[in-house]
């Protein structure tokens, strides 16, 4: 049930107050007085008055230039206000107007009237205020809605740019594998050749000591003892190189592995493993820096089910976030400096006792980040990074792919300057009512210079 409205009557008269109370108590209404202007704007500073009677002729400020204060205080601006008076001239009935009144009341006053004006300025209040709060929460609604849609549109973007990605170094690997292995196979022919041939030249030598001088001759200037040396080391060399080329291969398949429409077993190191070999570039000394140094800290996991190609870019993701962080502690230091106080990437792994869950820990010594930022860190389209070098929405697609789609928990800690950890908590198995990709339910220890 709706309280009854309540009306302040501002008159210094007695008598109108007495008349005008006693009719509007009997309508149904709640009535508070006040004899002039400066006791009517002290009185709504305690309660707002749904609509205010306001005499024109008072002691003090007038009814006019009390109404102007009215309306020009953001609180009461809204409230209605019928005039009274006994003047019913059109010039004052505009001044009236003018000031901000809804409507004017002549006295002497008839009771039906009053009642009347009231009403309809009752409801056309209630009308105003509701529409009002209807429009608020449309726009709300609506303001939502496009934040939604923009946020979903960013994301299909990102996805498909992570498919073609994961096409393209597919692709690549592919390609990659055929020459390798011509190569791989040639090799090891190869290898037996010059065997052969070193034997024969060993043979020759045992009998025939003495060559004719053409052949020492050859022999000098082919520097045949620093060959017979040199050349196997050639053949080993160029076999370490295609096994190289061989793990680069394995780690771009592994990297760009499609998601199938429900998760699959998948060993959580191989997908760090093949991340860090795609970020290689990266992590390698320049001009201004010496290596990132990257230690690994792995325990023994069972594989788990997830969506290999999400969780990848997961790690893709608070992987380069955790290399700019450190090229950013790095600005104003020296190559010196830096190489007193190395650049380092801690990954740890561990599967809790008591719990269904494997934790990957990815800690960095660089900038960090202020209780601002912390705050802040996976909320859409934020980011600290200067205007065309970042996007503000890797953390928060990290987020949202190891919480909304895999059921875990994505934290992060840190300490200005001393650097950030990024915990990631996903369930070993999913639970039946796993997010498909379609949107519907259904300790060895090892340090490298990388």
């Amino acid at each position: 049930m709706q309280d009854p409205a309540l009306i302040l009557v501002v008159d210094d008269t007695p008598a109108n107050l007495e008349v005008i109370s006693e009719a509007l108590t009997d309508a149904g209404y709640e009535v508070a007085i006040a004899t002039d202007g400066d006791r009517a704007l002290k009185q709504i500073q305690y309660s707002l008055p749904d609509l205010i009677l306001l005499d024109v002729m008072m002691p003090g400020i007038d009814g006019f230039e009390t109404c102007k204060r009215l309306k020009v205080n953001p609180q009461t601006c809204d409230i209605p206000v019928i005039f009274m008076t006994a003047f019913s001239d059109p010039e004052n009935k505009v001044k009236g107007l003018n000031s901000g009144a809804v409507d004017y009341i002549t006295k002497p006053f008839q009771e039906a009237e009053i009642l009347a004006r009231i009403k309809l300025h009752l409801q056309l209040r209630f009308l105003t205020k509701n529409l009002e709060e209807k429009v608020l929460a449309r726009t709300a609604e609506l303001s939502q809605a496009l934040e939604s849609l923009r946020e979903s549109h960013v994301q299909l973007v990102q996805k498909e740019k992570m498919s073609a990605l994961g096409q393209l170094v597919a692709g690549v690997a592919h390609e990659i594998n055929n020459p390798v292995g011509f190569i791989s196979g040639n090799l090891d022919y190869v290898e037996e050749y010059v065997k052969d041939l070193l034997f024969l030249i060993e043979i020759y030598e045992q009998n025939y000591p003495n060559p004719v001088g053409a052949i020492q001759d050859a022999i000098a200037s082919i520097e045949l003892d620093y060959l017979r040396d040199d050349f196997p080391k050639l053949i080993s060399s160029m076999k370490e190189g295609v096994d190289r080329i061989r793990n680069i291969s394995t780690s771009l398949r592994t990297f760009s592995r499609g998601d199938c429409d429900r998760p699959t077993p998948f060993n959580i190191h191989e997908g760090i493993d093949s991340t860090l070999m795609i970020l290689k570039h990266r992590l390698k000394e320049n001009e201004k820096r010496p290596a990132i140094l990257v230690e690994k800290d792995y325990g023994q996991l069972p594989p788990i089910e997830c969506f290999p190609g999400q969780i990848n870019q997961v790690f893709m993701n608070l992987l380069a976030n955790a290399i700019d962080a450190l090229e950013e502690s790095n600005q104003g230091r020296s190559f010196e400096e830096v190489k007193t106080n190395p650049n380092r990437i801690i990954i740890r792994t561990e599967q809790l006792s008591d719990s269904k869950q494997v934790l990957v820990r990815i800690k960095d010594n660089g900038i960090g980040m202020s209780d601002r930022v912390l705050e802040k860190v996976f909320d859409h389209l934020f980011t600290t990074k200067p205007v065309g070098q970042g996007t503000g929405l890797g953390l928060s697609i990290a987020h949202q792919i190891v919480v909304e789609k895999h059921g875990g928990t994505l934290d992060a800690n840190s300490t200005l300057t001393k650097g950030s950890e990024f915990v990631v908590a996903i369930p070993i198995e999913q639970s039946g009512d796993a997010i498909a990709l379609d949107g519907h339910s259904d300790r060895a220890y090892s340090q490298t210079g990388v």
